[in-house]
């Protein structure tokens, strides 16, 4: 695989930090200089031919290192690995998951399943699996160039990309300079089941950027929506791209209408015409990092402070949604770091990051916080699903299942370690 390295400039400004550093380099041999490790992203640079020339391969069960997205269809769990693939494992009986088969897939963070054909991003394109034979997967099609923003040169086909990357300098101020190497987000697809004509769909997470309804699949980057018409579930075709604005972050579907979270706000936008879908209104709010759940009267919103939030707030807002085109604020409520957030009936399950887990009754929407009914702070947690069988969470030291038939007290049934667990 060929790789492209930064232009000229970004190799100037790496002789010229180079030089500065040994310009401040003390001369007296005594003297203690403090190291600082700290994980960054680095750009890499790639030519899209070159990836899709490379076979997709469906490998052997592997270790999870670091999951991304969570997605249930059917008895099975399906779990991204952020930029290398999916993993699929038979969660038929969730206190004993078994690890089946991984899908290679370079570029990939998304996905949802619609009648047995699975939906992957692979850098800018869009890929469709035939999985009806879970342990057969067949790449049946592959569209082409509808993420171009991913583009660094789009006429020559390149690519930018991030690489997770550890690194050790004698300052832990160098590389804040400018922010060119920070940490970004990663707010790494949520579909309700539902089942409109002949078609069914999976179940995923609140940090969703895809999303299926009414035979339409929905993709969100950081400023637009992409609308892909999936009646024919093997061919999907794209339609269009509506502008959003910017930092968008995920999308969450209920009732012909899209829940679209921002940095800003929330979006909703009118889906009757599933191919047109309209906008109705925007909530806005504080600069804050924003996933959404909806029931018929109320969007939950969980707003935190993030790197590319960093002046926002830690709160739960209550959303008053009976009228979609004048969405009004009820209630917020303090948190410590909420990310995901799953809904099931009268209870509401948010991931607090590095501090927990907890759970709500929010029956009474105006006293949330005087229900709160558990608070799991062993269990660091960033996403989750309500399925049919568990409560599923994901979080930096793995995917753990819940047995939640008493929503008060979750019953630890299993846990998937990973590898290389992320700080979060």
């Amino acid at each position: 695989m060929k790789t492209y390295f930064p232009s000229p400039f970004f190799r100037f400004m790496s002789l010229l930090l180079a030089g500065m550093m040994v310009l401040v380099l003390p001369s007296c041999h005594d003297e203690v200089t403090s190291t600082y490790t700290f994980k960054t992203v680095i750009p890499v640079y790639l030519e899209m031919s070159t990836i899709r020339a490379k076979d997709i391969v469906v490998a052997p069960p592997q270790e999870l290192e670091n999951p991304g997205k969570i997605y249930i269809y059917g008895d099975y769990l399906f779990v991204n690995e952020p930029q290398k693939g999916i993993h699929i494992l038979d969660n038929s009986n969730p206190a004993a998951p078994i690890n089946v088969n991984f899908i290679k897939i370079d570029g990939n963070v998304d996905l949802a399943i619609n009648s047995g054909i699975l939906y992957a991003d692979s850098y800018v394109d869009l890929l469709a699996f035939d999985i009806n034979d879970i342990r057969n997967v067949k790449l049946e099609n592959r569209v082409q160039d509808v993420f171009k923003h991913m583009y660094h040169h789009h006429d020559t086909g390149v690519i930018i990309t991030y690489k997770d990357t550890v690194m050790t300098a004698d300052s832990n101020q160098m590389w804040h300079w400018g922010r060119p190497w920070v940490m970004m987000d990663r707010v790494n697809l949520s579909a309700q089941s539902a089942s409109p004509g002949s078609q069914s769909y999976g179940q995923g997470g609140s940090m969703a950027r895809f999303t299926l309804m009414s035979g339409h699949l929905y993709a969100v980057d950081e400023y637009s929506l992409r609308v892909f018409d999936v009646a024919d579930a093997k061919l999907p075709k794209h339609l269009k791209n509506i502008d959003l604005g910017w930092g968008i972050e995920t999308i969450f579907p209920f009732q012909e209408k899209l829940f679209i979270g921002s940095n800003t706000g929330m979006h909703i936008y009118d889906a009757k015409i599933p191919s047109d879908p309209r906008e109705m209104a925007v909530y806005q709010h504080i600069l804050a990092c924003d996933p959404v759940v909806v029931n018929e009267k109320h969007a939950f919103v969980t707003l935190r402070k993030g790197v590319n939030c960093n002046n926002g707030v830690n709160e739960l807002h209550v959303v008053d949604i009976q009228n979609p085109r004048n969405p009004t604020l009820l209630k917020a409520y303090p948190m410590l770091h909420p990310h995901g957030l799953s809904l099931t009936g009268n209870f509401l399950y948010v991931a607090e990051g590095k501090h927990g887990l907890k759970s709500f009754d929010v029956s009474d929407v105006m006293e949330v916080d005087k229900h709160q009914l558990e608070f799991l702070q062993s269990m660091k947690s960033v996403d989750i699903i309500a399925g049919p069988k568990s409560l599923i969470v994901i979080g930096p030291d793995g995917v753990c299942q819940f047995d939640y038939s008493t929503p008060s007290v979750l019953k630890p049934l299993s846990c998937i370690q990973v590898k290389n667990p992320v700080v979060v």
